[in-house]
């Protein structure tokens, strides 16, 4: 590969700004082109960025000889088409999270990138952070004990309309899929995959979730509490409890700049400040995977995408909530 890793950006939206704005961190990555339905919008979001080609198709981004991987950041209901066109294509591709609606449907993704041998890659950020290897590094010490518990929330503001992506039913909307996985990531990097859950939710009009708790008990005998919804400002905090201390993780555990340790009387603060919006961790890791000439992250592995969209579905399956296909 070459020294500077070249990116299309699929879709023009908040987050596609926010994940561009922050490639600029990085000096081996250069955004080469950006692809929308609309050839207003690309070429409005390439005038913004400086980059070079706007194409008016997520085709034509696809085949861009001049793109070696592509970030898929269209709103969830999307994931999928997007991902398939851009595999189909022959190109790597970080898609955001969840990485589809479904379980079939991600392990459509997953089968096809492996068989014809492409890198694919969900874009939860949250793993790719240097506190979050730092805290797994040390509970994998022991430093806290056996993990007993996970505590961890993502409420939101509202009011928020039904015509938005976070609750519209069209869009993969709800609380569970957009907010709820952040929680659900965080327990199952330190618990794994659970034995029993349970969930309860307010659902709205469309009947997707607003407000969602979730219980999730393993072999273990730990437990985690889990909660998301878009009808509050939550703390947004995450805990992790062990035999022998704890770790606490401040507001917006899922772009964390430090944590607090606690050993008995001992207190330690951990302070891991970064430029940016933190964005450009996983795009690094995806820029050291294609590298070094990988399928997948070892960060975010296919299998624990997965398990936690098998998690998912198995919330929806009790709460009744169901898309399009």
């Amino acid at each position: 590969m070459a020294d500077r890793v070249r990116w299309g950006i699929l879709s023009t939206g908040n987050i596609a700004a926010s994940f561009a704005s922050d490639l600029r961190l990085l000096p081996d990555a250069e955004i080469a082109a950006v692809g929308s339905r609309s050839a207003a919008a690309a070429e409005a979001f390439a005038q913004r960025f400086g980059i070079g080609r706007a194409h008016g198709s997520w085709r034509a981004l696809a085949e861009d000889p001049n793109v070696d991987v592509v970030y898929v950041a269209t709103p969830h209901h999307a994931h999928a088409e997007a991902t398939l066109l851009c595999l189909a294509a022959g190109k790597a591709v970080l898609t955001e999270k969840p990485i589809t609606l479904d379980m079939p449907s991600a392990e459509t993704l997953v089968a096809t990138a492996r068989a014809a041998k492409l890198f694919l890659m969900e874009a939860m950020w949250m793993r790719c952070f240097p506190v979050i290897h730092r805290i797994a590094g040390l509970i994998a010490d022991g430093a806290i004990g056996d993990v007993s518990a996970v505590q961890a929330d993502f409420g939101l503001q509202g009011p928020i309309p039904l015509t938005h992506r976070l609750r519209a039913r069209a869009l993969g909307g709800g609380a569970l899929l957009d907010l709820g996985i952040y929680p659900l990531t965080f327990a199952h990097l330190f618990l794994g995959a659970p034995a029993s859950v349970q969930a309860w939710a307010q659902l709205n009009e469309e009947g997707v979730d607003d407000n969602t708790g979730l219980l999730l008990g393993y072999d273990s005998g730990a437990l985690a509490a889990l909660t998301c919804g878009v009808v509050g400002d939550t703390p947004r905090r995450a805990i992790i409890t062990g035999t022998l201390g704890r770790i606490e993780v401040p507001r917006d555990f899922y772009r964390p700049a430090g944590f607090t340790l606690l050993r008995g009387a001992v207190l330690e603060e951990v302070d891991m400040p970064y430029e940016g919006l933190g964005y450009h961790f996983e795009a690094s890791e995806v820029q050291r995977c294609l590298r070094e000439g990988l399928v997948e992250s070892p960060l975010v592995p296919h299998s624990e995408t997965l398990a936690i969209m098998a998690v998912m579905d198995a919330v929806r399956e009790q709460l009744g909530i169901t898309y399009d296909s």
